[in-house]
């Protein structure tokens, strides 16, 4: 018994020191000016998951180059479109002679998908003197990669530095991959076909994994597999819309369960 008292008292003791070191690392932060901030949100881009975006960028590059997309077009698609799977769709409707208000249109398509993404970052970003015309700026940077990372750490970063932060991680995985399309660019013929193929498929394969680990309810899991199994057959019976109808089918039935079993629960 003495020695369960003993035990437990070091642990309480440990904890305090432990929260005491927390809450003063804390209280230095929030001091701390909006470049050392914005210095972190640089270094928190060169990470795992911003090498991951690096190596499907170098793919890209190299479709790019054998789609006939120049490497002026390639970097200013790097640069304003900046979401890869919508700068693929853009890159295979230039190969295939589509019109522009065609690309447009299903560039547009693409992009849709990250609207919930914005919609869950900006409540994360926004206190009550943030400015609508900087979220709309930030915006720009949401994206499988930055979007992951963000929602990850910025709940470790002040409310006040949040914009700040992102802005460095957001702003510093867009001029890295501008960089990378390209110097790729000029090297791409030497890169094997089924490499760039490889590296494209990175940061879809991350962002699923990401997404699986930071699930906070089995609602995500069983929406994500009904994701990945109604994906392909929903590809074949509904080409142009498989996606947004395997999402909302496969996350509607998520949130019915979901729905059923808080209920089977309070019964």
């Amino acid at each position: 018994m003495e020695r369960r008292c003993a035990a437990s008292g070091a642990v309480a003791s440990y904890g305090r020191a432990c929260y005491g070191r927390h809450m003063s690392t804390w209280t230095s932060d929030v001091t701390a000016p909006r470049s050392t901030w914005f210095l972190r949100g640089v270094r928190a881009a060169f990470s795992l998951p911003g090498l991951i975006l690096v190596s499907s960028f170098i793919g890209f590059a190299a479709l790019a180059k054998d789609a006939g997309v120049t490497v002026a077009q390639a970097a200013f698609m790097t640069g304003t479109v900046w979401a890869l799977p919508s700068m693929v769709v853009l890159v295979g409707a230039i190969a295939s002679g589509a019109a522009l208000p065609a690309a447009m249109f299903a560039v547009t398509l693409s992009a849709i998908r990250l609207m919930p993404m914005v919609m869950a970052l900006a409540p994360e970003m926004r206190t009550g003197k943030t400015r609508r015309c900087v979220l709309y700026l930030l915006a720009h940077f949401v994206a499988v990669t930055s979007w992951v990372l963000a929602m990850e750490r910025l709940k470790r970063v002040p409310p006040q530095m949040r914009t700040t932060y992102y802005a460095g991680l957001g702003g510093t995985l867009v001029t890295t991959n501008v960089v990378v399309v390209t110097v790729v660019y000029a090297v791409a013929d030497a890169l094997p076909s089924a490499v760039s193929a490889a590296l494209l498929m990175l940061t879809p394969m991350y962002f699923l994994t990401s997404l699986w680990g930071s699930a906070r309810e089995r609602a995500g899991h069983v929406a994500m597999v009904l994701g990945l199994v109604l994906g392909p057959v929903f590809h074949i019976v509904l080409p142009q819309i498989d996606l947004l109808v395997a999402g909302l089918i496969g996350g509607t039935v998520a949130h019915g369960l979901q729905l059923w079993r808080r209920k089977v629960r309070a019964a």
